[in-house]
C-alpha cells in the first residue's frame, strides 16, 4: 500500500500519525509529485495537519537528541524521493524501539538518513564559502544560486551573521524562492523576475555603477596573486569542484 503527501515535511509527520492510527502494515511514502499510478496497489491520499505533525515532531524531539534532529531535517531538505519514504520507515523505527535506536547502523534507513544529510552539508558548505554577492543599484546585494539540495534553510544564519550591516538576497533559481536581510529579520521572498534579473549575474542595468570596476579590480588581484609555478588543478578542484565555478568572480576571466 502507498501514502501518498503533498511533500512538505507536516505532510510527511501527518503520514507517520496516521500509520500508527491504522497500523496498515507495510507502506511506502511517495510524494503526489513523484508518485506513479499502480495496477494492484492501494492508495492512501494523506492530507497534511499541522497539529497531527506537531504532536509526531514533539514525539521524534523526547527520542532523539538534536544532532539526530538535524539529520533528520537534512534529509528532507535533499527532495531525494527515496528520503521521503526512509524518512516515514525511520521515524516508526524510533519510535517503535527505545532511546538510542537510532545508533544502530546496521539499520538501512538509519545509514540512508545519515548519508543524506551528510551530502546537503557538505553543499551548505559550499555555498557559503563559495557565494559571491553583487550589489544592485537599490543598494541590495544580490545573488543567484541552484544548490543541489534545498540549502536556503541552513545557511541563512550564517548570512545574516556575516553580513550584519547589508541588506541582502539569496535566490534559489532552481526553488524559486528565497531569502532577503532586512538589516534585522531574513525572511523568504518570491521575485517576479523581469529584465535580464533571472539569472546568476544580473544584467549591468540593474547593478551599482562600481560594481564592474569591484569585479575588474577582483580579477586582477587574482591574477597578480596567482602564482603559475605552483599550480595544482587537480587538487584546486578537490576543494572546488568545477559545478560551483560559476558563483566566483576570479573564474569569469576574460
Amino acid at each position: 500500500m502507498n501514502y501518498i503527501f503533498d511533500g512538505s515535511l507536516p505532510g510527511l509527520l501527518t503520514a507517520v500519525f496516521e500509520w500508527f492510527e491504522r497500523k496498515p502494515g507495510k507502506i511506502a511514502l511517495k510524494s503526489t509529485e513523484m508518485f506513479q499510478p499502480e495496477a494492484f496497489a492501494e492508495c492512501l491520499l494523506i492530507e497534511s495537519n499541522s497539529d497531527k505533525a506537531d504532536r509526531v515532531w514533539k514525539g521524534l524531539q523526547k527520542k532523539l537528541k538534536k544532532d539526530w534532529l538535524r539529520i533528520f531535517y537534512c534529509s528532507y531538505l535533499s527532495e531525494i524521493p527515496d528520503a521521503y519514504n526512509h524518512l516515514f520507515q525511520f521515524t516508526i523505527y524510533i519510535f517503535q524501539n527505545e532511546l538510542g535506536a537510532q545508533n544502530n547502523y546496521g539499520n538501512e534507513h538509519v545509514i540512508a538518513l545519515a548519508k543524506y544529510a551528510k551530502s546537503v552539508e557538505r553543499e551548505k558548505h559550499r555555498m557559503e564559502a563559495f557565494i559571491r554577492f553583487q550589489h544592485t543599484a537599490d543598494g541590495i546585494f544580490y545573488t543567484g544560486v541552484d544548490p543541489d539540495f534545498n540549502v536556503l534553510p541552513l545557511i541563512s544564519n550564517h548570512f545574516k551573521n556575516r553580513y550584519a550591516d547589508q541588506q541582502w538576497i539569496i535566490y534559489d533559481l532552481k526553488r524559486k524562492y528565497g531569502l532577503h536581510y532586512n538589516l534585522t529579520s531574513v525572511e523568504e521572498i518570491t521575485i517576479d523576475f523581469t529584465n535580464g534579473v533571472n539569472c546568476k549575474n544580473p544584467s549591468a542595468i540593474l547593478l551599482d555603477e562600481k560594481e564592474e570596476l569591484y569585479s575588474v579590480l577582483w580579477k586582477d588581484y587574482f591574477k597578480s596573486a596567482n602564482i603559475v609555478a605552483r599550480k595544482n588543478t587537480k587538487l584546486h578542484i578537490q576543494h572546488v569542484p568545477k559545478r560551483y565555478w560559476k558563483y566566483l568572480t576570479e573564474k569569469q576571466l576574460s
